[in-house]
């Protein structure tokens, strides 16, 4: 049996409900309905946008990835200047085209910027998804919470990140740990939007002091914190008694017992680094690097998945958002993702914890290949790249084929729907499943399709 449900952007989507029996179910289906139905499930499935089943088990291929980091270069990633080079251009000329040289890769055929010389080298474990697509290219608000949530922003329904699906479907790993961190500045964009602050995020700015309001201040000793906590446990239960069925109140009494669990010393010790051998430190190198090293001993405390945003300071002077300027020093930012990538890659697969381990590269959207008056580049969403790394999947160096100038798809399109669905299915979630917002069933994607090559 089938329906067919009008959804939010205007365009008609089946969804196809399979192993009904009719007569068992206390139901026969009239004629003409099954006849308008097979032929409705045959037009989309002809047109390739109903979800790819394995014939013999009839459920989505999921792969066996435990964890997942998404790192995060705010300002948009130049796709013609990392992971998808092509021909040279000059700035000065204002003639498109890449601003660094390309070279080869692990992957026959597949090359990247010469600023990557350490991941070419492990390209054979990395995809770059070198045909993602949306239709956002002037807000970077708004683009940034199309690369989160995977969907356009409405006016009725606030939508949760890909952090807190995760968080929502997997959970922590281990007890007394967050399932979802984020390393970087919060905001509504990495929300829970209706799942609530159950499949929130724990943050933090600082990889030395940990999340803000965990650690004990230091003129704090443990009899006094101790008086504390049991006067707001006094208050906590004076609460419940009052406010038992109110579901902000019990949101924010559970954000409470969750903060309280996560002060001990040890979570707590996770953040210290100087626990770490001060080779590997250094290897990992300053800024993003600690910041990913510390995210490795996240995901062996348990936590599923963290966000790491790069360009917390902006050593180009403007981030990835690379106008005028800021393409001058961009190498900076590319060298630095380059080092503090493999040797994050290096480090899992010596703990084998990297086939565990889903990498995901992400940005708002990519740049074009031609060069603005100040010798910089705009915006691009036409066509940009996701990378993924890691996860157990089948990498192939490049998933996707674009233009001569990297600004549009010429085969294997990826929509941003596709790109969570893959992420999704990558980590053990069934990407054709619904979330609920209250008794409103909402599916994960919007229509996305796992890249069946990578499982």
């Amino acid at each position: 049996m089938g329906f067919v449900k009008q959804s939010r952007d205007g365009h008609r989507s089946l969804k196809v409900l399979a192993g009904i029996n009719f007569k068992t179910d206390g139901f026969m289906m009239r004629r003409r309905t099954f006849l308008k139905t097979s032929v409705a499930t045959a037009t989309l499935a002809a047109a390739g946008r109903l979800p790819a089943f394995d014939s013999h088990t009839q459920q989505p291929t999921l792969g066996k990835a435990e964890h997942c980091v998404m790192i995060w270069l705010g300002g948009g990633m130049a796709q013609i200047d990392t992971f998808d080079p092509k021909g040279l251009g000059d700035a000065k000329a204002q003639k498109a085209g890449s601003y660094y040289q390309a070279i080869e890769t692990a992957v026959p055929g597949v090359q990247v910027c010469e600023h990557l010389k350490e991941t070419a080298r492990m390209m054979d474990q990395v995809t770059a998804l070198r045909t993602v697509h949306h239709d956002v290219v002037d807000e970077h608000a708004a683009a940034t919470n199309r690369m989160h949530t995977g969907r356009p922003i409405t006016g009725t329904v606030q939508y949760p990140s890909l952090g807190s699906m995760v968080a929502h479907e997997r959970g922590a790993a281990n007890e007394g740990v967050p399932a979802y961190m984020v390393i970087g500045y919060p905001n509504l964009t990495r929300g829970p939007g209706f799942l609530g602050q159950s499949a929130g995020f724990v943050y933090l700015t600082d990889v030395k002091s940990g999340p803000a309001g965990l650690a004990r201040p230091t003129e704090i000793d443990a009899s006094r914190q101790a008086r504390r906590k049991n006067l707001l446990n006094s208050v906590r239960t004076a609460g419940k008694e009052r406010f038992g069925n109110d579901q902000l109140f019990s949101e924010y009494d559970g954000a409470i017992g969750e903060s309280l669990r996560l002060a001990s010393p040890d979570f707590m010790k996770v953040f210290d680094l100087a626990k770490e051998n001060d080779t590997l430190r250094n290897k990992y190198g300053e800024g993003l690097g600690q910041r990913l090293l510390l995210t490795r001993r996240l995901f062996e405390s348990g936590v599923r998945f963290v966000e790491v945003s790069h360009n917390m300071n902006f050593r180009n002077g403007t981030g990835w958002d690379t106008h005028n300027d800021g393409q001058l020093n961009q190498h900076l930012l590319i060298q630095e993702l380059d080092v503090a990538l493999t040797t994050l890659m290096r480090d899992l697969e010596s703990k084998k914890m990297l086939n565990k381990t889903l990498i995901v590269i992400n940005s708002e959207f990519g740049r074009p290949a031609q060069f603005d008056s100040g010798g910089g580049r705009g915006h691009h969403s036409k066509c940009f790249s996701m990378v993924l790394a890691g996860g157990g999947l089948n990498h192939r160096g490049a998933y996707g084929t674009s233009d001569e100038l990297a600004m549009k798809p010429v085969d294997k399109p990826v929509s941003v729907p596709d790109a969570f669905a893959t992420i999704l299915a990558g980590l053990q979630i069934d990407p054709t499943k619904n979330l609920y917002d209250g008794d409103r069933p909402v599916p994960i994607t919007d229509q996305g399709q796992a890249i069946d090559a990578l499982f």
